[in-house]
């Protein structure tokens, strides 16, 4: 009995792996971002190698917030935390470097997601997986174009919606991003929320597949760096633009 107990209060730990492996990627793409963009030739960054690559780390996380979410007994508080976190690289990067400031970036998005499933977490859980997921990816997948004016199938664009949906700055954090609107990371609640449920729903597939015994599994360094992911999300690209200033003397 002992035994059972334990296992059942050991921690996912590929989880926090693949987070790691993860904030690692994200990490190196901001401070090649920074010397292509910022110090260099920005047309070299406009590749598509660059833009899958950008996409493989916003997935992995978006998703990876999605599966953790199931885990947390505090999702309000988490929640408002992380958009806490938001507004705070939205502050710093409008005042040190206007041109790259963050609107709605990426933490803004999860923290966000996080309130919004807080309380729709019992009907969430009466959702059987496969719909719930199936659903949320295929909502994803039509809104995807939302941001560029459009209704579709991810890149695929079947209807363009009216221009007057994107007439007002601040209806660009919904995912109507307006001419005038502009951020460096940029992360709206459409298409973005239904790929953070979707994660959701994929950590209950994986329960019920019995699958979720591979991830006990540890990689160390990678585990460690994704516990602390939300820490180094806030202080590597300070870092990075000190580095970046020493280097090059601006």
């Amino acid at each position: 009995m002992k035994k059972d107990t334990l296992k059942n209060n050991k921690r996912y730990d590929l989880i926090d792996s693949i987070r790691g492996f993860a904030i690692i990627n994200m990490v190196v793409f901001h401070a090649l971002y920074d010397v292509f963009m910022i110090y260099g030739d920005g047309t070299l960054f406009a590749g598509t190698l660059f833009a899958v690559w950008e996409r493989f780390i916003c997935v992995s996380f978006i998703i990876v917030s999605g599966v953790s979410f199931n885990f947390s007994h505090h999702t309000v508080r988490n929640g408002i935390i992380v958009s806490l976190c938001g507004f705070i690289v939205t502050i710093v990067t409008a005042i040190a470097i206007p041109s790259q400031a963050v609107w709605f970036g990426i933490l803004n998005l999860l923290g966000i997601s996080m309130l919004i499933c807080s309380p729709l977490k019992e009907f969430l859980n009466s959702i059987p997986p496969a719909i719930g997921a199936a659903v949320s990816f295929l909502i994803y997948a039509v809104t995807y174009g939302v941001p560029n004016g459009y209704i579709g199938f991810l890149r695929i664009q079947l209807l363009e919606l009216p221009q007057s949906m994107y007439e007002y700055k601040y209806l660009s954090f919904l995912g109507f991003r307006s001419a005038d609107f502009t951020s460096s990371d940029y992360f709206p609640i459409l298409p973005w929320l239904f790929l953070f449920i979707f994660g959701i729903f994929l950590w209950r597939i994986i329960k019920n597949m019995k699958w979720d015994k591979y991830f006990y599994f540890k990689v160390p360094v990678l585990n460690t760096i994704g516990r602390y992911s939300l820490v180094i999300y806030l202080l590597h690209q300070p870092i990075i633009m000190l580095i970046m200033t020493i280097i090059y003397g601006y």
